[in-house]
């Protein structure tokens, strides 16, 4: 594990991704769902929608990084309100 700097940020990050997968595995297995059609047009699961969030989080905190100068912080708070809006609306 020399080959990167484990961080416990870092570590943070995978792991709750890795528990994301999870969690929404369980979900899928316990409580099928029925793809529905948000404002996108298209059919879109828990899982497309978890998805849809993880990249457009990262988007947002790289154009944070590169655009604004205001603490890092203030990004998690607007990718949690775009994560509510796209499980909510997409």
């Amino acid at each position: 594990m020399d080959w990167m700097a484990w961080t416990w940020p870092t570590a943070a990050f995978f792991g709750t991704i890795a528990t994301l997968l999870v969690i929404f595995t369980i979900l899928a297995i316990k409580f099928p769902e029925t793809p529905r059609v948000g404002v996108l047009g298209i059919e879109t699961t828990r899982g497309d929608r978890l998805f849809i969030t993880l990249l457009g989080s990262a988007f947002i905190n790289l154009a944070w990084l590169g655009l604004v100068s205001a603490n890092q912080a203030l990004a998690l708070v607007v990718c949690l309100i775009f994560a509510a809006v796209v499980f909510r609306w997409v």
